[in-house]
């Protein structure tokens, strides 16, 4: 699985070759499904790290945990790869 960053790359790369406008009809249908699927998939991270920082600032934890958690959580999705 790719992580976030480049998930998040793949989709500017994709707008970029939209907004160019040079392709054809079904090339350009195909690729704007890829960069729905690539914004779903960020809007899920994205989501998924705000849940875990709402939680973690409703239970008092301080910035330097947050710091740690989300460092795991990285070290986590790379190892799933």
């Amino acid at each position: 699985m790719a992580t976030f960053e480049e998930q998040l790359a793949a989709l500017e790369s994709v707008v970029e070759r939209l907004e160019r406008g040079e392709l054809a009809l079904d090339e350009s249908v195909q690729l704007f499904e890829e960069g729905v699927q690539l914004s779903n998939a960020c809007k899920k991270v994205l989501d998924a790290a705000e849940g875990r920082i709402q939680v973690l600032m409703d239970d008092g934890v301080g910035e330097q945990d947050l710091v740690l958690e989300a460092e795991e959580e990285v070290e986590r999705e790379e190892d799933e790869e």
